[in-house]
């Protein structure tokens, strides 16, 4: 159990007339959205930039069930004064059921479900403010947060060998993102702060309600910088791996390389899949491309890498946009295999052809040199895969995360005051 959580148990732990005294916080902006997963109306707002304090947020809300382990919802239930199997049934009703609200918890006794509200307990479950489905089958959600953000994930259907459905989501780590990627349109809208640990897990369980279907893979590659919220990642990992139960293997975190985070992570020996965003074979075009590679040397995140397979024994897989012009050419290629041969051996190129957003001037390569650039990889004795676009009419192809809400910086708590009408705000 992690030390917060533990110090949260505390607070309601001495007898259950404390625990009801205290009530949720309140937010600043105004709304007028019911609990339900329904699709609200959409509008545009002008707003301005946010206030340092909004990237503090906690990793753990210390009043929400989702993202409590088994073990933690029977604690919870004893210090209510209930038997322990209860917790056991919290558990149930919150990670198969899928309740939205304490007053569903319909197998629970009316007085404990009244004794939780009380004290402010939530789920945790956002409504879905909005939808995309795209021709591919793809479907884009917005989900809006209690402080009335919004945040992006996506559902990505595909068909397995078997004729089943496999079902990936892939879900963000932040509000925003503040590494501002030159090709990437979700660093362009703004950054505003971490997600919890339940507003990640939730976006795996929103999509499963979308699609009736459970989700196998997980991926951490939508809005945000997964290593910069290593807490609610490593938190959210654990959860979607033992209560929601997606094997760790199912699950790949992605990273453009934030110093020192590689490192930690080979310390806690997932089963996970790490993914490294490259994007250039050479630290003069990678800072041109990934402006934070500056604080970060491409030898320095290829001994990380090489180090983290020697720790984990985990394949180490490189994500590689291929920008027309730029960095497609045969003889970058040449120069990728050759830095990642130089750095060890069991790496995986993962070629993302760059998908068209608004207000870029970089453009997608033609597939022949797309062609040309994995022959040169395999040529080499480099494994590589091109990855397929998906959801690209609903602006849900990797990299596209990004709606008309985010062409404005963020909504201020001085704003929040002027307008009183249901509006969402995402960054």
């Amino acid at each position: 159990m992690m030390i917060s959580t533990k110090m949260s148990l505390l607070q309601h732990v001495c007898s259950i007339p404390l625990a009801r005294a205290v009530r949720p916080r309140s937010f600043s902006v105004s709304v007028s959205a019911s609990a339900s997963a329904t699709t609200a109306p959409s509008r545009n707002l002008t707003v301005s930039s946010p206030s340092s304090s909004s990237s503090r947020a906690p990793h753990v809300d210390p009043r929400v069930l989702l993202g409590m382990s088994e073990q933690e919802l029977q604690q919870l239930a004893v210090d209510f004064g209930q038997q322990r199997y209860r917790g056991k049934q919290l558990h149930h009703l919150i990670y198969k059921r899928k309740a939205k609200e304490i007053q569903d918890f319909s197998h629970l006794p009316q007085a404990f479900r009244n004794d939780l509200m009380e004290a402010g307990w939530r789920i945790g479950r956002s409504p879905i403010y909005h939808t995309v489905t795209a021709a591919d089958g793809t479907v884009k959600l917005l989900i809006k947060l209690e402080d009335n953000r919004l945040i992006e994930t996506v559902g990505i259907p595909a068909e397995d060998e078997n004729g089943s459905m496999r079902l990936t989501a892939c879900v963000s780590s932040q509000v925003g993102c503040p590494l501002r990627c030159s090709f990437c349109a979700t660093g362009k809208g703004g950054y505003s702060r971490n997600l919890q640990r339940h507003e990640i897990v939730e976006q795996v369980l929103a999509i499963e309600d979308i699609f009736k279907h459970r989700v196998k893979n997980v991926v951490f590659m939508g809005m945000g910088e997964p290593m910069l919220n290593f807490k609610s990642v490593l938190d959210a990992h654990r959860c979607l791996n033992k209560d929601v139960q997606i094997g760790q293997r199912m699950i790949t975190i992605s990273t453009v390389g934030v110093p020192n985070t590689i490192k930690k992570l080979a310390s806690h020996k997932l089963q996970s899949t790490l993914a490294v965003s490259l994007h250039a074979p050479n630290q003069e075009l990678r800072e041109m491309i990934v402006p934070s590679a500056k604080s970060y040397p491409l030898d320095a995140i290829m001994k990380d890498c090489r180090d983290y397979f020697a720790e984990t024994s985990r394949r180490v897989s490189f994500e590689y946009v291929l920008l027309a012009g730029v960095n497609d050419s045969v003889e970058q290629a040449v120069e990728l295999a050759e830095l990642l041969h130089e750095w060890g051996r069991g790496y995986h190129v993962n070629l993302i052809p760059f998908n068209p957003i608004e207000g870029s001037e970089y453009r997608r390569p033609y597939k022949k040199s797309v062609l040309a650039f994995v022959g040169a990889l395999e040529a080499r004795k480099i494994t590589v895969s091109i990855r397929q676009t998906r959801g690209l009419d609903a602006s849900a192809a990797c990299g596209q995360l990004r709606n008309s809400f985010q062409k404005n910086p963020l909504l201020t708590e001085s704003d929040g005051e002027q307008s009183q009408s249901n509006v969402a705000v995402v960054c």
